[in-house]
């Protein structure tokens, strides 16, 4: 067998259908419109979603409220009683905070949160603070700093 010799299965290449070019040909008459109606018409079809101007469906559903917004800085939260991992006097940042698995990537930037007391003193890099998870740090004689995100 030659390139030139090769040819598609038999019945797999069909001819198009010549639409509208009389009754000879196999589709004149309605052309494969059926008779009358919008739909039968020349010139642009009906908009996808028209129901024959019965109140569309997407008009008749509830409106979703609200909206996301997509400039919103989200942040890995830390709860400070979770920092008790850490030795007294050891510097903690996101890596060190990864290395233990307190964050699962370091795709975002990280807030301590407070509400609870700490008793080691360490050394806290984050992005954010809370007032009390600051105050909280700091009685028990460690500091924050603040990272840029």
């Amino acid at each position: 067998m030659m390139e030139h010799e090769i040819r598609p299965g038999k019945g797999v290449r069909r001819t198009r259908k010549r639409i509208g070019r009389g009754n000879s040909a196999g589709q004149g008459t309605y052309a494969g419109r059926g008779l009358k109606g919008q739909k039968s018409r020349s010139g642009k079809p009906p908009r996808p979603g028209f129901e024959g101007g019965q109140l569309p469906l997407i008009k008749r559903l509830p409106e979703k409220r609200g909206f996301t917004n997509i400039f919103k800085t989200r942040y890995h939260l830390i709860k400070l009683t979770s920092l008790e991992i850490f030795d007294t006097g050891q510097q903690v940042g996101p890596v060190e905070m990864l290395d233990k698995g307190l964050l699962p990537n370091l795709k975002y930037p990280v807030k301590i949160l407070g509400g609870d007391e700490i008793s080691k003193a360490i050394t806290v890099s984050a992005t954010k603070f809370t007032t009390s998870a600051r105050e909280a740090i700091e009685k028990a004689g460690g500091t924050t700093e603040v990272i840029g995100s």
